[in-house]
């Protein structure tokens, strides 16, 4: 997991320094104009999802409309992947000790969410996001082997952000609530985007 987690950094400081170059701010977005961004996310569970991973990466695409020069629409999806973690457990019986080791599966998501994002200086934004989560596999059920039953989560995701010309970098918190399982992450997005 650490090499992982250095290969995430290394690869954020990269992409960032490919686009240094062409680093303007950006003000806001332009009323009436359509965007498309493409984006890597790192990701670090919290709550009950931390019990079963340490990190998480993924990938989503957003389409973003400017409703005015400092307010935007968007629309995000993609695929969310939490790498299981290795658990160890130890059992004393007397003088009998027993260690059980054992990896959580890689557990994963589909998030769909609409958001808005309002430019609050040179390049700067609050954004707020909601929208549902498909579970692709129940990691708690599948400890037991049955990996068939998969929940819908629902979405709150506030954050805020940085953009330059085709470059966005946020950060937020996105809480998963619904079927008597609720987690979080905290997440680091990294996006290229254009004009439509």
């Amino acid at each position: 997991m650490k090499k992982l987690s250095k290969l995430i950094a290394l690869a954020s400081f990269a992409v960032m320094g490919l686009f240094a170059s062409k680093a303007n701010a950006q003000s806001g977005t332009p009323a009436n104009a359509w965007r498309f961004g493409i984006g890597v996310e790192g990701m670090l569970p919290t709550g009950n999802l931390h019990n079963i991973s340490n990190v998480g990466l993924g990938g989503t695409a957003r389409i973003q409309y400017g409703i005015n020069n400092n307010v935007a629409l968007t629309l995000t999806s993609g695929y969310y992947n939490y790498f299981g973690k290795e658990n160890t457990a130890t059992y004393v019986n007397g003088t009998n000790v027993t260690r059980v080791t054992n990896k959580a599966v890689d557990f994963g998501m589909v998030p769909v969410k609409a958001g808005i994002k309002a430019y609050v200086g040179s390049g700067f934004y609050v954004a707020g996001e909601i929208g549902a989560g498909f579970e692709t596999k129940d990691a708690y059920k599948g400890q037991t082997g049955d990996y068939n039953e998969k929940a819908t989560k629902l979405i709150l995701a506030p954050g805020v952000g940085y953009s330059w010309t085709n470059v966005d970098l946020g950060v937020r918190y996105e809480n998963f609530s619904g079927n008597n399982n609720n987690y979080g992450m905290v997440a680091l997005r990294l996006a290229y985007g254009f004009k439509l």
